[in-house]
């Protein structure tokens, strides 16, 4: 009999809702998928909600609600399309739209630290009569970790299903910003290495009014400029110890447009594309090669799985590495994230309580996630 879970995911790139359906009866099998696009008035207010403005409460109020009737349609869409009744799904995990990610760290107290994604789980809940898990964030940082990456556990179990060997892997999301999960014997460490697609998608929607640059090919016409990327990579962020995670509040076009004019030289924009996409593959082949736990093979999913550019670059800057998409692993890259909050669901709704301690710094093991009933 089947065990029917459902992931909904939307990064920090918010080109649209993931939608999967995942069957846990026995080893783990993606049964569907659903890329489920955002109305462009959609995106415009999630972006506003993005940084402090006039009117914030009133605006997140309304959008937390269309988010999530948006991802009921997604959900509806899924079922529809693949002839799946809504009583046969044990329950959604949600993981939401973050809008502010503000972690404890050498700034902010845990007393002060936060985050925050809309999308209403009552609404999700009600609008499709089945149970959703949501909010998976703040139970970690009630506990003193950062809230994210929550992924890593999950590309353990990846592993393990598949009877693989962990040791010297590391699983690395490239969404808006980049996550690598490094396994090693009996180990795990996860955290956000800094931007991954965020700065080149914001970049070439300004410039070239695209929402991604396809393959890189963008980035590959231009020529790197090695006094910006000095720049770039002076951000106290990428010093900061372990555990840590970021978001959009300290890497976003603002802070790009005062480290171009604090430089006051003329860069051509292609060049800026260029440096923006050697920043996303330094920072990540740094974290892996800096980090004690030595690793062999490298497998990428998300969104930065498409751009061979890229791959190139991760492949040149980590020799020895293997550097793949986790298809290697036999999971889609364009999926993985959606499956990991499916199975964060079936953890929370059997009472798993998920150890991120090694990954966000948590003091204990938690069970993650509120369930809203059907």
């Amino acid at each position: 009999m089947a065990d029917y879970y459902i992931g909904l995911m939307s990064g920090t790139s918010l080109d649209s809702i993931d939608a999967v359906l995942v069957d846990f009866s026995s080893t783990m099998q993606l049964v569907a998928t659903r890329s489920h696009p955002l109305p462009n008035t959609l995106r415009r207010d999630i972006h506003r909600l993005m940084s402090s403005g006039d009117h914030e409460i009133e605006l997140m109020g309304v959008v937390d609600r269309q988010f999530a009737l948006c991802q009921v349609e997604a959900v509806k869409k899924l079922l529809a399309d693949n002839a799946i009744d809504s009583n046969d799904i044990t329950a959604i995990g949600s993981h939401g739209q973050t809008i502010r990610h503000r972690p404890a760290d050498q700034q902010r107290s845990y007393q002060h630290a936060f985050s925050l994604q809309i999308g209403d789980p009552n609404t999700i809940a009600y609008e499709t009569q089945i149970t959703t898990v949501a909010d998976f964030r703040r139970r970690d940082i009630a506990a003193n970790g950062q809230g994210a990456p929550l992924a890593p556990l999950f590309h353990r179990y990846i592993l393990n299903q598949q009877k693989r060997t962990a040791d010297g892997v590391v699983i690395c999301n490239i969404g808006g910003f980049s996550n690598p999960t490094i396994l090693g014997h009996n180990t795990i460490c996860g955290f956000d290495s800094g931007p991954g697609n965020v700065l080149m998608d914001s970049w070439i929607e300004r410039k070239r009014q695209q929402r991604y640059d396809d393959a890189g090919a963008w980035a590959r016409s231009g020529t790197l400029h090695e006094a910006l990327l000095d720049k770039l990579l002076e951000h106290e962020y990428f010093a900061l110890p372990l555990p840590k995670s970021t978001g959009r509040e300290s890497f976003n076009l603002d802070w790009l447009d005062q480290q171009l004019e604090t430089l006051n030289v003329p860069i051509a924009d292609a060049d800026v594309q260029r440096t923006l996409l050697e920043l996303t593959a330094r920072s990540i082949a740094a974290a892996i090669s800096d980090h004690p736990l030595t690793s062999s093979a490298l497998y990428i999913c998300g969104g930065g799985a498409h751009n061979s550019f890229l791959l190139q670059r991760l492949t040149e800057l980590l020799p020895r590495h293997l550097v793949a998409t986790t298809q290697e692993l036999g999971l889609d890259p364009d999926w993985v994230e959606g499956c990991a909050f499916a199975w964060l669901a079936k953890q929370a709704i059997n009472r798993q309580a998920v150890d991120c301690q090694a990954v966000t710094g948590a003091m204990s093991d938690n069970i993650l996630g509120g369930i809203y009933y059907a």
